[in-house]
C-alpha cells in the first residue's frame, strides 16, 4: 500500500499570466523563521527604527541590487530586509531589447514557470552560493497589485514594517 502525501494547494491565481506586465508584492523568508538577515534597532519612544543589517542581510541587499539590474524586465520598486523576510515590491515590465541574435537578453524562463518565481529562484540561488548554505523556505508569497491604491499601500507597508517589527511572533528583542 502507498502512503501518499497530501497535496499542497497552489498558492497561485489560477489562469493569470504571472509573466504578465503587472505588479506584485512579495515576501521571502529565512527557513523556520530565523533571524538572520537584520536587527531592528531604536525602538524606543524617542528614536525611530533602523535596520542594521548582518551578513546575510548585506548580501541579501546587494543582491537584490545586483538582480534588478540583471533582469532588465524587472524593477524593483522597494524592499527590505527585515530579521526574519524580505518585503519587495517588483513590477515586470515589457521589454523588446534584444542581442546581435534576435534573442531576449535578459533570461526569459520557459512556459512551466514564470518571470516572478525565476526572479526569486535566481535571488535565492545567488544568495546561497555566496553564504555557502541555504537560509530561504522552499517557497514565497506574492500578491498581484490590483490598482495604484493598492500599489501605494503596499509601498508604505514596506517602508512602515521596521516599525511594526515588535509586533512579529517572532520579535526577540535582544
Amino acid at each position: 500500500m502507498e502512503n501518499k502525501l497530501p497535496q499542497r494547494k497552489s498558492p497561485r491565481l489560477k489562469d493569470f499570466d504571472y509573466n504578465s506586465e503587472h505588479a506584485y508584492f512579495i515576501t521571502i523568508c529565512t527557513k523556520n523563521r530565523k533571524c538572520l538577515l537584520s536587527r531592528i534597532v531604536g525602538t524606543g519612544v524617542l528614536t525611530c527604527p533602523s535596520i542594521e543589517l548582518t551578513e546575510y542581510g548585506r548580501i541579501a541587499h546587494i543582491t537584490i541590487q545586483e538582480i534588478n539590474t540583471f533582469y532588465e524586465h524587472i524593477s524593483v520598486d522597494g524592499f527590505v530586509v527585515m530579521p526574519n523576510h524580505i518585503h519587495m515590491l517588483l513590477r515586470i515590465l515589457k521589454t523588446d531589447k534584444t542581442d546581435e541574435n534576435g534573442q531576449v537578453r535578459t533570461p526569459v524562463p520557459t512556459s512551466k514557470g514564470s518571470t516572478l518565481s525565476a526572479f526569486v529562484a535566481t535571488f535565492k540561488r545567488l544568495c546561497t552560493r555566496k553564504y555557502g548554505e541555504s537560509i530561504w523556505q522552499t517557497r514565497f508569497y506574492d500578491h498581484i497589485i490590483r490598482d495604484e491604491k493598492d500599489y501605494r499601500n503596499h509601498l508604505r507597508y514596506i517602508d512602515e514594517n521596521p516599525l511594526r517589527w515588535h509586533l512579529d511572533e517572532h520579535y526577540s528583542a535582544t
